[in-house]
């Protein structure tokens, strides 16, 4: 029996009021949050087949393609089946199909993609203000999830993300994939290790961001669903920077720098500190914001420099200044880690071996291999929604104390609230447009 769902079928489903996986109707409807859920997945022996699918494979006429990369990565492995693909844009989409062959099934809304029951899987790499709606009613239709980073537009979308990974127990994995570089790992574990003493002080050591606009208004391109695009962000005009690999440096979309590689370097920041389940308890900084007045322009912090201070006392500077990477300094040495490179004040802290009661983190070596491994174990991948939340959480607390000018901000990570602060907290979530709602 062919499950998958044609968009006349689909409507015609969504029109009678039946409600598909907890998805809201096309174009109009209840949110996903409001509709009945079904959670109920296919138990996988190790020679299943498992069907993936894409949500935002991006293309090369936006100069990004994450989601293609994460996807055929996870083709690569045994025993996976890329059989559906969905964009808004009609080029990229045509180019991930034509990548994954005849089986591989075209969508232009997601909410078909996640209807077909024989979808075991997605990859969500659509822009980061789409993330939180996508992986919520992804699971909620009985999906496992690998989602790109930064997980979430705001602090409250990763409350949300967290509370529905909880109660559908879906396997997702983040796409911070440095966690399962074996680089990081060492650091990180010679960090818990005490290999360098006593931190003192870290730093997370991130590119500037761009400055750039007033840009112009233009028609919308033919092959592209502006409106769909957009989804719950605010109605803007279409302009060509705010789409595609761009969007990033719009706060209607994203966090600028902070979170694209913030996402990654605090991650690393906080899994060594032990403090990937939590956060810090207060932050303050400075930083050079964008032009207020200036339509149309490019209006994320391209220059930055914070401290977030945890409950143990150490302080994680978040800065554009100094080599891309993670420098942990403690009373007996220093340790920096990067991309392809680690070094030591010393040498052989990073080469003496460590003892076999040592604290030993969980160690992948493959990041959509340990997703695919944990959907056929049921098991949870390397970096789970809880992390992958807190680690964009904290880049969120960098953009709001640059909102509010850089003073200090006193932060419960229990509650995942600000204290004492009613600016703050109104800050940890934002209104979306339409029917959308997480």
């Amino acid at each position: 029996m062919d499950t998958r769902l044609s968009r006349r079928r689909f409507l015609a489903a969504s029109a009678a009021g039946v409600a598909l996986a907890g998805l809201p109707q096309l174009r109009g409807g209840l949110s996903a949050a409001a509709e009945p859920a079904t959670y109920k997945r296919r138990k996988f022996g190790p020679n299943d087949l498992i069907n993936i699918a894409v949500i935002g494979p991006g293309g090369s006429k936006g100069g990004f393609k994450q989601g293609l990369h994460d996807t055929q990565s996870c083709a690569n492995h045994p025993g996976v089946k890329v059989v559906g693909a969905c964009d808004v844009d009609k080029g990229h989409l045509d180019e991930a199909a034509a990548a994954f062959g005849a089986d591989c099934r075209k969508y232009t809304d997601f909410r078909e993609l996640l209807a077909r029951k024989d979808v075991d899987a997605v990859v969500i790499g659509a822009p980061d203000h789409w993330h939180a709606y996508m992986a919520i009613a992804a699971m909620k239709a009985g999906k496992d999830v690998y989602c790109e980073k930064p997980l979430t537009l705001t602090i409250e979308q990763g409350r949300q993300i967290v509370r529905t990974w909880r109660n559908t127990g879906a396997a997702f994995q983040t796409g911070s994939q440095q966690r399962s570089d074996a680089n990081f790992r060492h650091a990180c574990e010679l960090i818990r290790n005490g290999r360098i003493g006593k931190i003192n002080r870290v730093e997370a050591r991130l590119p500037g961001g761009p400055v750039g606009g007033p840009f112009e208004v233009a028609p919308v391109p033919a092959d592209l669903d502006w409106d769909l695009w957009l989804g719950p962000a605010p109605f803007n005009d279409y302009v060509k920077e705010r789409a595609h690999g761009t969007f990033r440096w719009w706060m209607d979309y994203s966090g600028g720098m902070l979170t694209d590689w913030g996402a990654h370097h605090i991650d690393i920041a906080q899994w060594a500190l032990g403090y990937d389940r939590s956060g810090p308890v207060s932050i303050e900084g400075s930083g050079k914001g964008p032009d207020p007045i200036c339509a149309n322009c490019y209006d994320t912090f391209p220059d930055f420099d914070l401290d977030l201070t945890y409950a143990n006392g150490v302080a994680l500077r978040v800065t554009n200044k100094g080599e891309n990477g993670v420098h942990f300094q403690g009373d007996d040495g220093w340790i920096f880690v990067a991309r392809g490179k680690i070094e030591a004040s010393d040498p052989t802290l990073l080469e003496s071996p460590l003892p076999s009661n040592a604290i030993k983190l969980y160690e992948s070596n493959d990041h959509t291999g340990d997703f695919i491994n944990c959907i056929r174990t049921r098991k949870q991948p390397i970096c789970d929604a809880e992390i992958g939340h807190r680690s964009v959480s904290a880049c969120h607390l960098c953009n709001i104390c640059l909102k509010l000018g850089g003073r200090k901000l006193s932060w419960d990570p229990a509650k995942e609230r600000f204290v004492d602060n009613q600016d703050a907290n109104a800050l940890l979530s934002r209104p979306a447009r339409g029917v959308w709602k997480v």
